[in-house]
């Protein structure tokens, strides 16, 4: 990529983390555009749908989910400690961007989806608590990845846009941590 098309690929990435942000994920692409200085031929050219620009966006978030998982993983505490510790994590990590949760959690399992590779990375750091769990036998037989992802990912659609504080999540996410432990 040239020097001034890579700086505009990065210039856009930037302002769209900020206007997501702001507005969240359903926010105009022209507006972006704009504020980035670049006209909207030039978004597109480097990101052909919205979720392209998402995926962008989302990249340095992968680290984030490393490090939130090393951190669950490290909690001290009981089987169902750690479970719900992980799911404030997990709410924590979707929930960067107003919109963000519904979005991603639509995308969980879906191999079509411009952003699968970061639910990839999401599901993946699921399984590790959950194997995790499942080697102590403190988790029921039947309980699936994508299942929980998308409880939990549910919570946090509704916290999200119910505008709810992590206390009025929490109670939520315990009813899931209490049907999925033995």
């Amino acid at each position: 990529m040239r020097a001034d098309a890579q700086r505009n690929y990065d210039r856009i990435v930037e302002v769209a983390r900020e206007v997501f942000r702001e507005q969240g994920y359903d926010a105009s692409l022209d507006e972006i555009a704009k504020r980035a200085g670049v006209g909207p031929g030039t978004l597109y050219r480097h990101f052909p749908a919205r979720e392209n620009l998402l995926d962008a966006v989302l990249k340095f978030w992968v680290d984030k989910v490393d490090v939130a998982t090393e951190k669950a993983l490290a909690h001290e505490g009981g089987d169902r400690a750690v479970l719900l510790n992980w799911f404030e994590e997990y709410v924590a990590l979707i929930s960067q961007h107003k919109g963000a949760p519904a979005k991603i959690t639509s995308a969980i399992g879906n191999p079509d989806s411009p952003i699968t590779t970061k639910c990839q990375v999401l599901t993946a750091a699921n399984d590790r608590i959950i194997d995790r769990l499942r080697a102590d036998g403190a988790l029921r037989d039947e309980v699936d990845t994508i299942q929980v992802c998308r409880l939990v990912g549910g919570i946090a659609t509704v916290a999200d846009q119910g505008d709810l504080d992590a206390d009025a999540v929490r109670p939520m996410l315990a009813v899931v941590a209490d049907g999925l432990l033995r």
